[in-house]
């Protein structure tokens, strides 16, 4: 379950957060007229970090990011740092590209071997929690019960569109242009409105 903060202000925005960040990335064009066009979450099992994927409509690609949201700096993770963000409600986030942070590893890989799909979204009204709807889903490919070996220390690749991530056994592939091809024998599918439904990961286990 992710709880979202309906009413909390962030600042910078997370599109702004985006917009500095995005032209800095060779796979993301030059990130000219950004607009969000979907999002979806997986969840900690700690509860600790965020973890937040954007559709995102650029002048050049939609363009496939996901992101972690942490209370403090990822040790080690400087290189995938995004920037700094105040919460109204939390306070201050470091948000990370989520492929450098285990945690996003070990959420979607989980969710891509297990069949598991996008987290049940929450937001706190007059007291009681309120189901507060994903604007995209997202679906794995494999069945339940799966064993996902435990995500450390991450090793990560750039091919083209596609991010490779490697922790011991595992491979995840993401995909960070919508149109770049993941090749794995699990995949997710996520499906929003402005993109239908693509494969936009996947895993392998050695």
């Amino acid at each position: 379950m992710a709880l979202i903060h309906q009413h909390a202000t962030l600042t910078p925005s997370k599109l702004e957060l985006l917009a500095g960040w995005l032209p800095q990335q060779a796979w993301a064009g030059n990130g000219a007229g950004l607009r969000k066009l979907a999002t979806y979450r997986f969840d900690d099992p700690a509860g600790e970090v965020g973890v937040e994927t954007f559709l995102l409509q650029t002048s050049d690609h939609v363009l496939h990011v996901p992101l972690t949201y942490r209370g403090a700096p990822l040790e080690g993770a400087e290189a995938f740092l995004v920037g700094l963000m105040e919460h109204s409600e939390l306070g201050r986030r470091w948000v990370y590209d989520g492929v450098g942070d285990p945690v996003y590893v070990a959420a979607a890989a989980t969710a891509i071997l297990t069949g598991g799909e996008e987290a049940e979204q929450y937001a706190e009204v007059d007291g009681q929690l309120q189901a507060f709807g994903s604007t995209a889903t997202a679906k794995g490919s494999g069945s339940a019960g799966t064993e996902v070996p435990a995500v450390g220390a991450v090793g990560v690749e750039q091919r083209g569109g596609v991010t490779v991530v490697r922790s011991g056994a595992l491979e995840l592939q993401v995909a960070r242009v919508v149109t770049a091809e993941v090749d794995s024998p699990y995949t997710l599918v996520v499906n929003a409105p402005e993109v239908g439904a693509v494969v936009l990961a996947g895993a392998s286990l050695g």
